[in-house]
């Protein structure tokens, strides 16, 4: 019946793959010309009304999140047996892709891709929304040597297993820790060629990422810490939030490969991905394939600055309306005036200055509540649309997609709640206090072996049960995570000791690094050091 469905709106351009998922479509927008990609989602997808109702509320989260590494949704859209997704168009090729053409990539070029993932979950952390299901399907990788994360909340029940997190197999549901499982897996990917572990049938696999000690060979060793902390089998021995990890990982590739690590990483990816321009969707000669490039990380895409599809459906808002057997998310520019379908018709009362395309959003975004499907009925009440009724034969409502775009919330037919604003607002942590600030290695008889770190921590919203905090700390060149508890209100405190002997007096830096139930990360306070003796001075 997907075969059947077109999205009104949008002209398609051509066909650019198939997977499990769906077919994805190259198209433009026609208000716009602007390129984009829409995925018409399998039927076992598309019809199915507990995944249909799980996107619908991730969509919602999905089109607030804003970042260059995360492929920017601008609508979803539904009938009653199909559903399709519209994206920007990513003028890149998928990690599978170029893995399947040049096999393992080099350290920096994995690490770069690493770090593009982990910035993009944390964007999207931050807003609520778990990927669920992270590979190198789901990468995408641009003729610049950037990625970016697509897919979100698309969870395949085929192949996913290589990378799902050990307390998935046991039906928990996805969990941010669990994304960064995946994607360290990932990461084993770029670095090896295949997944951290090899098992033929699900058992087998299921064991290996529960119980099989973490895969470090035939990896570069410099990197053998972050494979330990992003697998770790329990979620709370792994590196988290994302910001985190993210700033182990760039303090792992500064020490080990260098300042320049990441524009050589950038340009091995580039190089890969030149030799197949072939399979990118605007090869360069084809129109629009120059404002179809990924953009840099700073700066918007250059097709939207001048003017293009992110003012019309991203200026942001998401608003859901139903009509004649259609639920639309989109994202919407607030208009003043009559609705127009956006097939190009008018609504009832409506006036010609009503059909011109949307101005750029002026306003805060507005957000309305889905409404529950209605009848299924083949003639839907008249009152659905307001419009009249027609004479004309009626097609059934999988072949269309009228949707109207309303420009602010429709009164509610039944008291609301007000809307909460997000929280966007990170902890405050003071600098910590470490008290004592020399330590002897463990094994000292009657010795202090231990310090307790200390640290203030305020949150505009969160309280202490609804705060993480850690310190961080580097000996011998790896950097570890330490969880800290509440002691008393705002205080945390956590202890860094019984450490092995150096060979000589070493200078131990400490930072604190609080995250709230938000997913909102504060700047990393200190560092303040602890001095480590490298024998005991105790008689």
């Amino acid at each position: 019946m997907t075969g059947d469905w077109r999205l009104s709106g949008y002209t398609p351009v051509r066909q650019l793959g198939t997977g499990a998922s769906g077919r994805v479509l190259l198209a433009t927008h026609d208000a716009t010309g602007t390129p984009v990609a829409i995925r018409y989602l399998t039927p076992s997808l598309g019809a199915d009304p507990a995944f249909r109702l799980a996107f619908r509320e991730q969509a919602r989260l999905l089109v607030d999140v804003d970042d260059p590494h995360v492929c920017r949704l601008f609508e979803y859209a539904e009938s009653y047996s199909a559903a399709a997704i519209v994206t920007e168009l990513v003028n890149g090729v998928t990690l599978r892709h170029l893995l399947r053409a040049h096999g393992p990539v080099p350290p920096e070029a994995a690490l770069r891709v690493l770090k593009g993932s982990l910035a993009g979950l944390a964007a999207a952390h931050a807003r609520g929304v778990v990927h669920g299901d992270h590979r190198p399907e789901n990468v995408l990788v641009t003729p610049d040597g950037r990625s970016k994360l697509t897919d979100f909340a698309i969870v395949l029940p085929t192949g996913t297993g290589r990378r799902l997190a050990p307390e998935q197999w046991t039906g928990a549901p996805a969990e941010p820790a669990g994304d960064i499982y995946a994607a360290t897996a990932t990461f084993v990917e770029c670095l090896t060629g295949r997944p951290p572990y090899d098992g033929r049938d699900l058992a087998t696999l299921r064991a290996q990422h529960s119980a099989a000690p973490v895969p470090d060979a035939p990896t570069p060793a410099p990197v053998h810490d972050l494979l330990r902390h992003g697998l770790a089998w329990c979620p709370a021995d792994r590196t988290q939030p994302a910001e985190i990890f993210l700033t182990e990982l760039e303090h792992t590739a500064a020490r080990s490969y260098g300042g320049d690590w990441e524009e050589r990483g950038r340009r091995q990816l580039a190089q890969r991905v030149a030799l197949l321009a072939a399979s990118l969707p605007l090869p360069d000669g084809e129109p629009g394939a120059d404002e179809a490039t990924d953009a840099p990380d700073v700066g918007p895409h250059p097709a939207l600055r001048r003017g293009g599809l992110r003012s019309v459906l991203v200026g942001v808002g998401l608003t859901a309306t139903l009509l004649v057997g259609v639920v639309a998310l989109g994202v919407a520019a607030r208009r003043s005036g009559p609705l127009t379908l956006a097939d190009g018709t008018v609504g009832p009362g409506a006036t010609a200055a009503a059909t011109r395309s949307p101005a750029p959003l002026a306003a805060a975004p507005a957000i309305t509540v889905v409404p529950a499907e209605p009848s299924r009925s083949p003639t839907p009440a008249a009152s659905t649309t307001g419009a009249p009724p027609s004479t004309a034969p009626t097609r059934s409502a999988a072949a269309t997609t009228t949707r109207v775009r309303t420009p602010s919330p429709a009164p509610p037919t039944t008291p609301n709640l007000p809307l909460v604003p997000p929280d966007v607002s990170p902890p405050t942590v003071s600098t910590p206090d470490v008290t004592p600030t020399t330590v002897e290695p463990q094994g000292c008889p009657d010795a202090v072996t231990a310090t307790t770190v200390t640290a203030t921590v305020v949150d505009d919203r969160a309280a202490g049960d609804g705060l993480r905090v850690a310190f961080r700390y580097t000996l011998d060149g790896a950097t570890r995570t330490v969880g800290m508890d509440q002691t008393a209100p705002d205080v945390f405190q956590g202890t860094l000791g019984d450490l092995a002997a150096p060979s000589a007096t070493t200078r131990i830096p400490i930072q604190v690094v609080a995250v709230d139930d938000a997913g909102n990360a504060s700047a990393p306070t200190g560092p303040v050091v602890v001095s480590l003796l490298p024998a005991c001075t105790s008689r």
